[in-house]
């Protein structure tokens, strides 16, 4: 029997001792058991929520309860013994971990206001996939096809404190299946029903801006435990927003102290990064923009100093480049050192553009690794195609392939020390 919707505290009876799969009369210290009670207020792992932790003493022994689960229908108690020795038969004190329990509530039905947020917000074609009611977080999976937008973040996260400030009760109710669909309650994805349901309804729409006829907010067919007052949950603050599966959206949040350390923690980053900026805190964003900007245009021109200096040949790039004549085709060639392989198609463009006519191949230089460039003027691309240089070259690199455009193509390889290999190898090609 489960008692732990009214009590976090019982006497109980140990019906039976299990270790590794046996049935054992006793366990003593230091033994991991499964234990089965006759009773219990330790809720087991189910509809979402985790299974509860806490105290089992007998008047010979003492067991830490890590964790409860229920197998085929029975309540699965996972304990370490910790002092003297308990045995079956044996009369019980239990003590639910009265915090954690706490949190775990809390977050439970936070779980059913956000998802009738997320019905008002987005429409009645969301419905639960799935949820995890744990202490310290909740997640919740919900049928819905696109990202949310900020706004509707805002709303759903509004709307569910605005029911949290209410301080409405906590109501729950045992009655039929189909009376319990009579009064407009969510069934919760995965959960079997029987003859008799429980019904966990919270929130009043009355001041809240939601049409304030006083019906209640949420209803839900729901086995867990829950807060006694929404007030009880503190706070809920959107921690993600992200992709479960395909048409599945996941929500995750916190509750309680630990939104407030959540958001406590923002805070202290914001004022951190102020102080870095130089700035107050409303400004961070703007300056931070202002920053963005500032590092783009320097990035832009530092690329262009790069490709001016690759086309002088200055600044450690080695000799200009030199024009030769190899099967007919005017070829440049040239290693490039401090230049990145994303600069390498506007170097090519602008040595396309000087030489008229011809086939240029690049290979930039960087911590030992090459990334590799080659351009063919439009003139000459029925007779040499950029491709075929650059996969001439990225195995005497040590890469594979590489791929583009007649005109324009990349590639790559781990080792820059064989470029004028590399060279060579397009000479070949040219000369073919």
């Amino acid at each position: 029997d489960f008692l732990g919707d009214d009590t976090e505290v019982a006497e109980g009876q140990i019906a039976a001792l299990v270790r590794d799969g046996q049935r054992i009369e006793a366990a003593s210290s230091g033994e991991e058991v499964k234990i089965v009670l006759n009773q219990t207020p330790f809720y087991a792992e189910s509809g979402g929520q985790v299974g509860d932790t806490g105290l089992l003493r007998t008047e010979g022994g003492a067991a830490r309860i890590t964790d409860t689960r229920k197998v085929a229908g029975v309540f699965l108690h996972v304990a370490e013994v910790t002092e003297g020795k308990i045995a079956a038969g044996e009369a019980a004190q239990l003590e639910v971990d009265h915090a954690r329990r706490g949190a775990i509530r809390a977050n439970h039905s936070a779980t059913h206001l956000l998802h009738e947020a997320l019905r008002e917000a987005l429409g009645d074609h969301v419905a639960q996939r799935g949820s995890l009611n744990a202490p310290d977080r909740l997640r919740f999976d919900f049928s819905h096809a696109k990202a949310l937008s900020a706004e509707e973040l805002e709303r759903v996260e509004a709307d569910v404190n605005a029911f949290i400030r209410q301080n409405a009760p906590v109501e729950t109710r045992i009655m039929t299946p189909d009376d319990a669909r009579a009064l407009g309650a969510q069934a919760l994805f995965g959960e079997k029903y029987g003859e008799e349901v429980r019904v966990v309804s919270m929130g009043k729409q009355d001041g809240s801006g939601k049409g304030g006829d006083g019906r209640t907010y949420s209803i839900e067919l729901c086995g867990g435990t829950h807060v006694g007052q929404t007030g009880d949950i503190g706070v809920f603050v959107v921690t993600a927003d992200q992709a479960s599966s395909a048409g599945v959206r996941r929500i995750e949040a916190l509750t309680g102290e630990a939104a407030r350390q959540y958001l406590s923690a923002q805070a202290h980053r914001v004022d951190a990064l102020a102080a870095e900026l130089k700035a107050r805190p409303d400004d961070v964003v703007t300056r931070v923009k202002a920053l963005m900007d500032e590092r783009k245009q320097l990035a832009n021109e530092v690329a262009q100093l790069r490709r001016e200096l690759a086309m002088a040949g200055g600044a450690g790039q080695g000799d200009g480049p030199e024009l030769r004549q190899i099967g007919g085709v005017p070829f440049l060639a040239q290693v490039l050192r401090g230049v990145s392989g994303k600069d390498l198609p506007a170097i090519i463009d602008e040595h396309k553009a000087r030489i008229g006519s011809g086939a240029v191949l690049l290979i930039a230089e960087a911590d030992g690794k090459a990334a590799v460039a080659a351009g063919v003027t439009a003139d000459l691309t029925d007779r040499v195609s950029a491709v075929d240089l650059v996969r001439a070259v990225t195995p005497v690199l040590g890469g594979k392939g590489g791929g583009g455009r007649p005109d324009m193509a990349q590639g790559g390889g781990p080792d820059a020390g064989n470029a004028e290999a590399a060279i060579k190898a397009a000479a070949q090609i040219l000369e073919g």
